[in-house]
């Protein structure tokens, strides 16, 4: 029998997912502001806080590579998790990890402590943000997804603006500790209007026997999906994005670098980071106008050549020792490139990932994503023992590479040569469909 799914009463129930609808601004916008606020006011501390320590660079950048590795960890259970029992117990999970993250960081004594509370951190942050990207996908059309996910990572950005100078001064005037207090309050902030206006969104199966075949294949079609070249070719881009950006724009192992490298101190980290969040706000909403008027890959393919240049151009402020005037300027460029492409490869995945597994897609999309931003810091910092200079340029090889894959080897999915669909994404499903036949059948016929 073949799978029949329809959207659940209560996902039907929620408001048309305009761009700037009440509810969208409430349950998707503001929660995204408040724990960027966190993560802000928590950035700029948190390598002066692991340099406390005493620990070297080398040890110290565990503190960026725990946090990436925690959300590797949550990838897949997260997506799996989606599907199986629905996307709002995950999103809800997230905002509570992160407070309690937050909340142990501030007490911890140790520098193992540090990096486990990092790790759970990490993992929080990729449930909330894999299920509400999925939620996104259920419940918006193909011509304003580039908007919704673009622009709830540019309201990460407007927390960013102001919160990594109120988290320097925080920390010179409080203690290295405050800030993730902070943090922590934040975060359960976020929590309130998810857990009030979020409905879930998840596809209910209407037929028993269907919902027993599809636990069987779902995890088969969407493997068979992933062998048509082009979101394989996509799944390579998404692992080599998040290597040449880093976890996050403006911060993570960069900021490390800064703080090493410079010896400066909280206030001036956080102004730094705040300056590259001014520059990026106004990039980050354009894009996603640029990606819903216009199709994906007209911010993908530049976004990412640009993000080679200013990243090899960063690589030889430190090549040459370059005082931190000249740093500076190269850093806000770099950084400018990288908003061009904030989300944007998660729009991509929204209009490919198939409607009938999309936790299960979207954990392997994560998996791509985390596993390229835990291993950056870990390229970084493996090849700063050949200078610094050498470190960015791992990152500009691997922009590079992902304006050549998109460019060459994904097809636009918006525009006028693409089909559109709403809210489902055509082309996931089509490969789905292909896929989907054999595989319940293989699963059904006798051995």
């Amino acid at each position: 029998m073949r799978k029949v799914e329809q959207i659940s009463p209560e996902a039907r129930a929620q408001p048309a997912s305009s761009v700037l609808s009440r509810q969208l601004l409430l349950s998707l916008y503001l929660p995204a502001l408040a724990l960027s606020l966190g993560t802000g006011i928590a950035t700029p501390v948190i390598p002066l806080f692991a340099k406390s320590f005493g620990v070297d660079f080398g040890a110290a950048s565990l503190v960026v590579i725990l946090t990436g590795f925690g959300s590797l960890a949550a990838t897949l259970p997260a997506g799996y998790l989606m599907d199986r029992i629905g996307r709002r117990p995950i999103l809800l999970a997230g905002p509570l990890l992160t407070a309690l993250s937050a909340f142990l960081i501030a007490s911890a004594h140790t520098f193992p402590e540090l990096l486990v509370y990092r790790f759970i951190g990490g993992a929080a942050a990729q449930m909330w943000q894999q299920s509400r990207v999925t939620i996104i996908t259920d419940t918006g059309a193909a011509r304003s997804r580039g908007r919704q996910i673009t622009w709830m990572m540019a309201m990460q950005r407007v927390g960013n603006l102001v919160s990594p100078a109120i988290g320097g001064f925080l920390a010179a005037g409080f203690g290295l500790r405050a800030p993730f207090l902070v943090y922590g309050a934040l975060s359960l902030l976020a929590f309130v209007p998810t857990y009030l206006l979020v409905k879930e969104s998840t596809p209910r199966r209407l037929d028993r026997r269907a919902a027993d075949e599809g636990a069987i294949s779902e995890w088969r079609t969407v493997i068979n999906a992933l062998r048509t070249r082009q979101i394989s070719c996509y799944m390579a881009a998404q692992f080599l994005a998040n290597i040449a950006r880093g976890q996050a724009a403006g911060s993570g192992v960069v900021l490390l670098y800064a703080a090493y490298a410079y010896d400066i101190g909280p206030s001036t980290l956080g102004l730094l980071s705040a300056s590259n969040s001014a520059i990026g706000l106004p990039i980050g909403f354009t894009s996603g106008y640029l990606m819903d008027r216009f199709g994906r890959k007209v911010t993908i393919v530049p976004g990412f050549a640009g993000i080679f240049v200013s990243t090899l151009i960063t690589a030889a402020t430190a090549a040459f020792h370059a005082p931190f005037a000249l740093f500076v300027p190269a850093f806000l460029l770099m950084n400018g490139c990288q908003s061009v492409t904030g989300g944007n490869l998660q729009v991509l995945a929204s209009d490919l990932a198939p409607a009938q597994a999309r936790g299960r897609f979207f954990a392997i999309s994560r998996l791509m994503s985390a596993g390229g931003a835990a291993f950056s810091p870990v390229a970084f910092s493996a090849a700063s023992s050949l200078g610094y200079g050498a470190s960015f340029g791992v990152r500009a090889l691997a922009a590079l590479a992902v304006s050549l894959i998109i460019g060459f080897g994904v097809g636009e999915t918006v525009g006028r040569d693409a089909q559109e669909s709403a809210p489902a994404a055509t082309r996931g499903d089509a490969l789905l469909a292909k896929t989907s036949a054999s595989s319940v059948a293989d699963a059904a016929s006798p051995r």
